[in-house]
């Protein structure tokens, strides 16, 4: 069936799915880049892309969206590995 009675139902997630497929997800990273290597890779990664400029002087506009892009990928790694120690 396609139409407006499929837009009506409710999606079938459930929340605690979610909620585990992130916790999984987060101590994935955390057995990937928790040891001293993955430190070294996540002190490059933030020193070559999370202290560099978004955006330079007379560069296009969609450099910085390009960039952003990059620093939030660092930054979630980084947000999984700290909830994954929490855990």
């Amino acid at each position: 069936m396609a139409g407006w009675e499929d837009l009506e139902q409710g999606l079938p997630l459930d929340i605690r799915d979610v909620s585990q497929a992130r916790e999984d997800l987060d101590r994935l990273a955390l057995r990937v880049l928790g040891d001293e290597d993955g430190k070294k890779l996540m002190d490059w990664l933030r020193q070559s892309v999370l202290e560099q400029p978004v955006a330079l002087p007379g560069s296009d506009s969609s450099y910085a969206y390009y960039r952003e892009g990059q620093n939030s990928m660092v930054r979630d790694l980084e947000a999984r590995l700290i909830r994954a120690r929490k855990m």
